[in-house]
């Protein structure tokens, strides 16, 4: 097992950054998720470290070794692509082996290692079948047990998941995380599915147009988001947004949506007399029971009700934005009902308007 240090990691391409100043440590046996929309540089970090991208600039370090100039084969890394990648004319069994058969392994430790992966992956009734006869969910197990075969220092999962349906990423999901807790194999996984990074990490790397947007664990983004890129990017339903002028007077901030005014202590958040702010809100967090003496009230009328199953997202107009609040599916309000949701001021988030930086100062 191994540890993993960034050192100021840079990339360019024709000239051009997509990485800027990558830095952070990876402790060893940690699961670390890069997460973030396309084109944020997430998949090229993670192919530096793996070799199959050349290092612009920066250090990067696998354990004690700087790894810069080693190719993929001398990093101790193993990785797992979008795509399978498995050779289609071989069996399960010989995908699994062929990485050990080419480092000259003998047979009888080569056997041994690949009954104890397909029994980890529930690959056993299937070591004899080729690849054109298995569901896509089969195969990316059988990738992933390529991968740990070779029991490397490091597992690099390039967008694994993002192949599949919906029931097979859940199920795959689960498979990986029992896996990290039995084998303790330090993990860096990139993905762009928010829900896998909150299920997944032990710490999220959120990027933005190749820079470190925030570094947390999911409970520390969903709860403390640094900005309104990351409230909205963690979080499923997406976080309300409210533009809004703020003025401050008595001891208290009072934010004019156009629509509504809502008085917020001024110990709360960091906001300017005359300042343009942005009022956050989750649908979890929207309730039509009274929240309590520190709270305000967020009223609208009724424009869509889709049900969710036990719950149910209720849409409506407020100062010309869509707001939605996730509710009890038994509680749920009739389409064009006048409705008031209260939150408490615990739950609320408020960001510069300009530059998007969060101004809570409860933390």
């Amino acid at each position: 097992m191994a540890s993993i240090v960034c050192d100021k990691l840079v990339k360019h391409y024709e000239g051009n950054p997509v990485v800027h100043d990558f830095s952070m440590e990876i402790a060893d046996a940690e699961f670390i998720v890069l997460l973030g929309p396309s084109g944020c540089g997430k998949s090229t970090i993670l192919r530096m470290m793996a070799g199959l991208e050349e290092i612009s600039g920066g250090a990067l370090h696998i354990g004690a070794r700087q790894v810069n100039d080693l190719p993929p084969r001398e990093r101790d890394i193993a990785m797992v692509f979008q795509n399978y990648a498995l050779y289609p004319h071989m069996t399960v069994y010989d995908n699994m082996a062929f990485g050990l058969r080419r480092l000259k392994t003998p047979e009888s430790e080569i056997s041994q290692r690949v009954g104890q992966v397909a029994q980890m992956l529930n690959l056993e009734p299937l070591l004899q079948r080729k690849p054109k006869q298995m569901s896509g969910g089969q195969q990316q197990r059988v990738a992933i047990g390529r991968a740990m075969i070779k029991t490397p220092a490091v597992f690099l999962f390039d967008e694994p998941l993002s192949n599949l349906d919906a029931k097979l990423r859940a199920q795959l999901r689960g498979d990986i995380k029992r896996l990290h807790r039995q084998l303790a194999t330090t993990s860096v996984y990139v993905t762009h599915d928010q829900l896998e990074a909150m299920t997944l990490a032990d710490r999220i790397v959120l990027l933005k147009a190749g820079r470190i947007e925030q570094v947390g664990s999911p409970a520390e983004i969903y709860n403390h988001p640094v900005s309104k890129f990351a409230a909205g990017f963690i979080g499923t339903p997406a976080m309300n947004f409210i533009d809004c002028i703020a003025s401050n007077a008595d001891g208290m901030t009072v934010l004019d949506s156009g629509e509504a005014r809502w008085r917020l202590p001024q110990s709360l958040f960091a906001i300017g007399d005359g300042q343009s702010v942005v009022l956050g809100v989750r649908p979890n967090h929207m309730f039509t029971t009274s929240a309590g003496d520190q709270q305000i009230e967020v009223l609208g009328q009724v424009d869509l009700v889709e049900l969710l199953g036990a719950e149910s997202l209720v849409s409506m107009l407020h100062a010309q934005r869509e707001i939605t609040a996730l509710v009890p599916a038994n509680r749920c309000p009739q389409v064009g009902a006048r409705v008031c949701f209260n939150v408490s001021l615990n739950d609320l988030h408020v960001f510069d308007a300009e530059t998007g930086r969060s101004l809570v100062l409860r933390h």
